[in-house]
């Protein structure tokens, strides 16, 4: 009941009174927990906050004028939004991998429409996040939509909030014990950091990036192992 108080509360204010992206904000506090899982079944039978920010991006065209801030928190929005969407219109599934349109997973299918142009989750990534902004810390800001994944936030990014945003949130991932296990001498950490090793390995060694945000600071000959990755979704 909460949460159809709260849609149409929304949905009964004017547009122009907020921006798009409190819409999102709106949708990402209702909907996901604090602990990082989502009410995709909730989400399914209420997809109007969807829609409206999906038909924001629809029309918004990117512009080149843009700070660095303000496009990183854009794209990023745009690849949580798209991944939700994904799962709602595939619900109910127990994994993301599950995903297979015309011979293409989930990060492949051409989902994602912004400006009149149609990209799928792997174009928004890894040509424009990993590419175009050379951020290692985008890794635990979109939606994994999984269980070993760092905690999806509640909240959407702005140009205000996501250099805060990214610092907290790769800090909170480091130091999750169910996600990573540091010590001085030994650590075994996700599996993220094996995959985008080229991310956070531009400027410093793959131990330095991890001191940079470790509550235990690992030493120059610690061992480091990789954890399994439990894809299971991130769901309530």
């Amino acid at each position: 009941m909460r949460k159809i108080i709260i849609l149409f509360s929304l949905l009964f204010v004017s547009i122009q009174s907020q921006s798009q992206t409190d819409v999102f904000n709106a949708l990402l506090k209702t909907y996901v927990s604090t602990e990082g899982d989502i009410d995709y079944k909730g989400l399914r039978k209420n997809k109007a906050l969807l829609d409206l920010y999906l038909k924001h991006l629809e029309k918004t065209v990117p512009q080149k004028k843009w700070s660095t801030s303000k496009a990183k928190a854009f794209w990023i929005n745009a690849y949580n939004a798209y991944t939700i969407k994904l799962i709602v219109d595939s619900y109910p599934l127990k994994k993301i991998t599950d995903i297979k349109r015309k011979g293409k997973n989930a990060w492949k299918i051409p989902i994602a429409t912004v400006g009149k142009k149609i990209y799928s989750l792997d174009h928004i990534e890894h040509k424009i996040l990993r590419r175009w902004h050379d951020d290692p810390r985008i890794h635990v800001a979109i939606n994994a939509a999984s269980k070993s994944g760092p905690r999806f936030p509640n909240f959407a990014f702005t140009e205000k909030n996501i250099e805060s945003s990214l610092e907290l949130l790769m800090k909170n991932f480091l130091n999750d014990s169910n996600k990573n296990q540091i010590t001085p001498d030994d650590i075994e950490i996700s599996k993220i950091f094996e995959w985008y090793l080229e991310d956070f390995t531009v400027k410093s060694s793959l131990r330095d990036y991890i001191n940079k945000y470790s509550n235990t600071l690992i030493n120059d000959r610690a061992t480091i192992k990789y954890l399994e990755y439990n894809w299971d979704l991130n769901e309530k």
